[in-house]
């Protein structure tokens, strides 16, 4: 496999196209902008760069990482006894010691001659003054001061340069190699014969003068010079060796890849083994690179390097000729999704050209898509006319002109038999690389989607261009929305069973062996009924406590409502203070040191583990389904999904008296009528609801006056906000809800049921209709009047009545329940007629049956039936 697989660049190009790629590249990488640690052909990288880092994490240790952890190698076995004991990461960090260096970090010179390599890394002397160095102090029997001795010392002259090609070093000895390649030249069995020593020849060492270099075979040492590679220092990538364009290419590669806002890791020693698999293929550019046998990682970062690329060696209209389109060329960036879009799948020049100027206009329009979802289904639909037009149409469909109706009118069968026979598709395939299903929904995708690309063209004249017929564009139909089926509450067991303590335990040990949180995320859904991408996208500091009560802080961005706040209960408050303590660690752990202030701001609460470099990225929602979909199965519960108990604290909520408003400002909704589609409102319910909204009745002083909030005049807003009294009692009486306690306990009413005078009486939505009702019979009586005193009189007499119609009427509106209480009517006369009403007994016949028959029958059956005291 090679790299052109991963970057669609053509061979078809002038022979200037290296050449003109590598002006590009030089362009860039001198711009003032371009970060100069990554200009020179020994990128040398800090210790603690952002991106690049590459020092152990225990706070001022001098040691470079190991084995591809964070630590060095010391800390590194200190840690796995550690963790063996039981401790975590923080713990080991805040009482680890740092360690000076050990090893060489970089090449060194002797103190006394510059043009050797230092040989030992505290005295920082070369080999020969080393030797120099210990003989004197044995003569001085211990007593030597090593600076009186530099003093008197004399410089000897150096070596050159380390005759390896991409070696920077000095030469250690008369044989022409540095230590390191000194070593490594023995390893491979010295090759040519050359006697080497890592540190010098012995002649060298103990007279001082340059001893011959016995070399069997000339010609074969300069080709192992020419072959080997370079010594891996840290903090250091070596580039030289390579073809201009590809260590280009490298360069700037790296330093893109530093201004991502997402920058994976590369490790230093993946990037040194890239570079010497391109200098061993002896590659021109990355695309040419052969990663079949590849190092691991090296394959990974090659296709990060050829996207980066991309979008230097591409112009829009280059993309466009190539056959792809690169979202970052717009200025867009969409969530978990990579900037380039492949459109070659369309085999069609013309239709593939129509697809990417729609997806082109889409990104340019002022309001840009949130999500890749437009692209990707405006894509499958045309890629699915394409093939079919491939394998239909005249010289497969590549010349528009040719295209009639009847060709649309058989793609349009096509897809509408596969629907129905449940066939798989022409072109699209799942994940698993077998040809998926055509649906109801994705035949509606295709159909919506080539309606509105083709119909654009015809708008824009780009269809009249390409000589493509209107009748052709025109045949398609709308296929319109396809009816989704809500999602169900959890079953009664399902909730129990997804809530059990057992089963949770399972769930965190099982599912998330490293304590990422999916326990904690399931438990803040559940509670919460927040969008799962809500609670996974929590920032650290979403809790505090305001007037003692908790509160916890989230964005609803799918309706744009931003640092919004809910209480919750003490248990979820305290778990979320236990998962902060966990995720502070985690990042102490990472960067040995606790976050600031401002960091902490916009630290996520459950960060990811993948190109997360400052710990503010929270783990995705495909993460966290592929926890939670095994463990459901597992519990063999059916099909569920974690949105589902959303559904669940909706109904719930609505059951113990909240209204549909209230229901949607604590779930954040767009509307009342989502709302209703998330709490499966039945009309028992409304019933529920309208009978919690409660006016003060004609009888007060202040009739319509809103019993569940203020007295104020009531608005929109302040009815929005408004929450329900559960804890008021009453009972039924005609017309409304009488609250007279004592009348409520069940004594005798004072007034002699004098409701409608009453103070203690009041109006409920339920009884909208029958108020209305009541509303127009007095108008009838009042225009029917034999003169105008007695019209007069009416009305006044109807007037408090009809100012507490109006009261409940704007509170119903302003709860945005006028509509349901007046489709409602739960006291319709036709309900009279009804059998249950019409039919009775005789109390004596029933108290004979009672006395033959079982007992128990006669306390079921009544005569004494009062149809408007059941009803209300």
């Amino acid at each position: 496999m090679t790299a052109n697989s991963l970057l669609p660049l053509y061979t078809e190009r002038p022979d200037r196209e290296s050449r003109d790629r590598l002006e590009i590249l030089t362009a860039l990488i001198g711009a003032p902008s371009f970060d100069p640690i990554f200009r020179a052909e020994i990128v040398r990288i800090p210790r603690n760069h952002p991106v690049f880092s590459w020092g152990c994490v225990v706070r001022d240790c001098e040691r470079g990482r190991s084995g591809g952890s964070r630590l060095c190698k010391v800390h590194g076995l200190e840690w796995a006894g550690s963790r063996a004991a039981g401790r975590g990461m923080a713990a080991f960090l805040e009482n680890a010691q740092p360690l000076e260096a050990v090893g060489w970090q970089e090449e060194a010179v002797c103190r006394l001659c510059p043009e050797r390599p230092a040989s030992h890394i505290t005295l920082q002397l070369c080999a020969r003054h080393h030797v120099n160095w210990k003989f004197y102090r044995a003569q001085s029997a211990g007593e030597a001061d090593i600076a009186e001795w530099l003093a008197d010392g004399v410089s000897y002259p150096g070596f050159g340069r380390c005759s390896v090609l991409v070696c920077p070093s000095l030469a250690a000895s008369g044989n022409g190699l540095c230590s390191g390649h000194a070593t490594r030249y023995e390893k491979d069995r010295r090759p040519a014969g050359v006697e080497v020593s890592k540190n010098g020849s012995h002649g060298d060492k103990l007279h001082g003068s340059l001893a011959p270099v016995n070399c069997t075979d000339e010609a074969a040492f300069r080709d192992w010079c020419v072959s080997a590679k370079p010594i891996l220092w840290p903090g250091q990538i070596n580039l030289r060796g390579l073809r201009p364009l590809l260590r280009a290419e490298i360069q700037y590669s790296l330093f893109a890849h530093t201004q991502r806002d997402r920058p994976g890791l590369w490790g230093l020693s993946w990037l040194q083994k890239l570079a010497n698999l391109c200098r061993e293929q002896e590659a021109n550019s990355l695309v040419d690179l052969d990663l079949e046998d590849a190092p691991r990682f090296c394959g990974g970062i090659v296709r990060t390097m050829l996207h980066l690329l991309r979008q230097v060696y591409f112009t829009p209209d280059d993309a466009k000729e190539a056959g792809f389109l690169e979202i970052d060329h717009f200025g867009v960036r969409l969530h978990h999704r990579a900037s380039h879009v492949d459109l070659t799948a369309v085999p069609q020049r013309w239709l593939r050209d129509l697809l990417w100027d729609h997806i082109a206009d889409l990104l340019r329009s002022p309001v840009s898509p949130r999500s890749a979802m437009p692209i990707d289904t405006v894509r499958r639909g045309i890629t699915e006319l394409g093939v079919f037009l491939e394998i239909d149409a005249p010289g497969g469909g590549h010349d528009p002109r040719v295209l009639t109706v009847d060709h649309m009118r058989r793609f349009i069968a096509d897809q509408r038999q596969r629907e129905n026979e449940k066939l798989p598709s022409l072109a699209m395939k799942g994940r698993d690389g077998k040809p998926s299903t055509v649906t109801s929904v994705t035949r509606s995708v295709v159909f919506n989607t080539v309606r509105k690309v083709l119909r654009e063209a015809m708008e824009t004249g780009r269809a009249e261009q390409i000589h493509l017929q209107r009748e052709f564009i025109t045949e398609m139909p709308a296929a319109g929305g396809v009816t989704i089926r809500a999602r169900r509450p959890f079953p009664d067991e399902v909730a129990r069973a997804l809530a059990d303590e057992v089963n949770l335990n399972r769930f965190a040990e099982d599912y998330d062996p490293e304590d990422q949180g999916v326990r904690d995320i399931w438990e803040a859904i559940v509670i919460t009924g927040r969008r799962s991408g809500e609670v996974l996208n929590l920032r650290w500091d979403c809790i505090g406590r305001y007037g003692g009560l908790p509160m916890f802080w989230h964005d609803q961005t799918k309706v744009g409502n931003y640092d919004v706040a809910i209480r919750i209960p003490e248990r979820l408050y305290n778990l979320i203070v236990a998962r902060q303590s966990k995720t502070m660690d985690r990042y102490f752990a990472r960067f040995g040191r606790r976050p600031t202030g401002a960091e902490r701001a916009n630290m996520a609460l459950f960060p990811s583990k993948v190109r997360n470099p400052d710990g503010t990225i929270s783990i995705s929602y495909q993460w966290f389904h592929s926890r939670f979909k095994p463990w459901t199965d597992d519990l063999d519960l059916g099909r569920l999904v974690p949105h589902q108990a959303r559904h669940t604290l909706a109904t719930s909520l609505l059951r113990h008296g909240a209204t549909l408003t209230h229901i949607r400002r604590y779930l954040g909704q767009v509307s009342d009528r989502m709302a209703e589609h998330y709490v499966h409102l039945t009309s028992d319910d409304l019933e529920n609801v309208l009978q919690h909204v409660w006016v003060t009745g004609p009888g007060t002083a202040q009739p319509g006056e809103l019993l569940a909030g203020e007295t104020a005049p009531l608005t929109r807003e302040r009815a929005q906000a408004l929450a329900i009294d559960l804890a008021r009692r009453s009972t039924p009486a005609e017309g409304g809800f009488c609250t007279f306690q004592p009348v409520v306990d069940g004594g005798a009413c004072p007034w002699n049921l004098d409701c409608h005078n009453c103070d203690k009486f009041v109006l409920s939505g339920a009884d909208l209709l029958y108020w209305r009702r009541k509303r127009e019979q007095w108008r009838l009586l009042a225009e029917g009047a034999p003169d105008d005193a007695t019209a007069d009189y009416l009305h006044r007499h109807f007037e408090p009545t009809a100012r507490a119609i109006d009261g409940l009427e704007k509170a119903l509106a302003g709860l945005g329940l006028l509509d349901d209480a007046l489709a409602l009517d739960l006291r319709k006369p036709q309900d009279y007629f009804h059998r249950i009403w019409s039919t009775a007994f005789r109390a004596a016949d029933l108290a004979d049956v009672g006395d033959d028959e079982q007992s128990e029958y006669s306390d079921t059956c009544t005569t004494d039936i009062d149809p408007e005291q059941d009803i209300a």
